[in-house]
């Protein structure tokens, strides 16, 4: 009888632990669509998903089989997970922002465009994680959806805890620049200036595209290259961003690193 108690309690409490987990998740998410009810651009980055997915359980002791690596990240993203995890990182970094932003001359914020200020999260599902240059993007939500014909249709919805970073920082009166890895191109330049104001992003300091020039560079050298002329005249206070190779190279006082399970820039 004992026994049965045991294994009785042991199960009770897995299962209030599995629910303190759902909770705590359906909770992190309801808080950031209370937070921007009043935008429709800025919503929970699970809203992209249209399937639900189930918790997911790798074998680490052999090479991770990729079926199931998806399956975890099709979990992350659309339980909510993702967008706590990158809630958390862009309130510290609002919150350092706020204070720094009068204790120094010049302050300035720099910002990555995809995956940290805006999302491209119904590209990404609809590829199943692949990448897919040049395609049309009329099948969503299923795929094939072309990268680029998705950022010329300027479709990204802005991530909730960047928008609110970025308007922080414009009433601290910080000067905000976005140095993004798309390629230069006027065309290109219209559609992501197009897309960052439809998304909420505006009155920003400077916006820079990856030139021909610097397309042979390392992303980690064209990137700390623009800082430092940035830094020239501004104090980089905080820079945010999804990749180390969008933080690695100084010149700025904080780095915030957003997480980013779906692809990898060297």
């Amino acid at each position: 009888m004992a026994r049965v108690a045991s294994v009785l309690n042991r199960d009770s409490a897995a299962i209030a632990t599995r629910t303190l987990a759902i909770v705590q998740t359906l909770f992190a998410a309801a808080l950031l669509v209370t937070a921007y009810a009043g935008s429709a651009r800025a919503e929970p980055l699970a809203a992209a998903c249209s399937k639900t997915y189930s918790p997911q359980t790798l074998d680490v002791a052999q090479p991770i089989n990729i079926g199931q690596l998806k399956l975890q990240i099709y979990f992350y993203a659309c339980a909510g997970g993702y967008d706590s995890d990158a809630a958390k990182v862009l309130a510290d970094a609002r919150a350092y922002v706020e204070k720094r932003a009068d204790e120094v001359a010049n302050p300035a914020l720099v910002l990555d465009i995809d995956e940290t200020s805006l999302s491209n999260l119904p590209e990404i599902l609809a590829n199943d994680f692949g990448y897919i240059p040049d395609a049309p993007c009329d099948r969503l939500p299923d795929g094939p959806c072309g990268f680029d014909t998705w950022v010329m249709n300027g479709k990204s919805k802005a991530i909730a805890g960047t928008l609110a970073l970025f308007n922080a920082a414009k009433a601290h009166k910080v000067a905000v620049f976005f140095i993004t890895g798309r390629h230069e191109s006027p065309a290109r330049r219209e559609a992501t200036i197009k897309n960052l104001k439809a998304a909420g992003y505006d009155g920003w300091a400077g916006l820079v595209l990856r030139s021909p020039s610097a397309t042979n560079m390392t992303i980690v050298g064209y990137k700390s290259g623009e800082r430092a002329k940035i830094a020239m005249k501004h104090t980089i206070i905080a820079n945010v961003g999804d990749q180390r190779s969008d933080l690695d190279g100084g010149y700025a006082e904080r780095a915030y690193k957003l997480p980013n399970p779906f692809y990898y820039l060297p």
